[in-house]
């Protein structure tokens, strides 16, 4: 089918930290949908990063509310390529369909700590779009911006940074029409 001498869902999670094999995987585990989620989920458990990631990268789009918490305790993977692509799962809203996503309660804290204090700008980035999305109902996401947007030592987290914060780009666009 796949060149795979193994085609169950967990053999297919194991691939995703192949490179040879991990566009097959991904794209196979992707079609099987929600037959996949739980191996998915516990692939976020394996020791290999590859691994990790892709499964937070499908995540992205077959997350279930179960999944949600997985997803938020793997920004604090120590690989950073993780770490990106949970955040991006958990900011991301275009691919999960009528899947809630968590509130502000549930992942604020985390995107605010990596925003202000990860190592890696890219996971830096991700957290800042986690944080955009509550900077027009908390004030600790426009502080958090502001700060990242005027100091961050990465001309890429000070750009994205500049879009969510007051007169920036997309927070006009976000701004909620006015009580009436």
């Amino acid at each position: 089918m796949l060149g795979f001498v193994r085609t169950d869902n967990e053999a297919l999670v194991s691939c995703l930290g192949d490179p040879q094999r991990t566009v097959a995987a991904y794209r196979e585990l992707l079609r099987r949908k929600e037959a996949a989620v739980g191996a998915i989920r516990a692939g976020l458990s394996h020791e290999n990063a590859g691994v990790r990631e892709g499964c937070c990268r499908l995540l992205d789009h077959l997350v279930d509310t179960e999944s949600m918490g997985r997803l938020i305790t793997m920004a604090d993977d120590p690989d950073a390529r993780v770490r990106t692509a949970a955040f991006h799962a958990l900011a991301c809203d275009r691919c999960k369909g009528d899947t809630c996503a968590p509130g502000a309660d549930r992942v604020l804290e985390p995107a605010l700590r990596h925003l202000a204090a990860d190592p890696d700008a890219r996971v830096r980035t991700m957290a800042a779009e986690l944080v955009g999305k509550f900077v027009h109902a908390d004030a600790r996401a426009v502080a958090a911006l502001e700060a990242a947007h005027a100091q961050d030592p990465s001309p890429a987290v000070r750009k994205k940074t500049g879009w969510f914060v007051p007169g920036g780009a997309i927070y006009e666009r976000t701004v909620p029409p006015a009580p009436r």
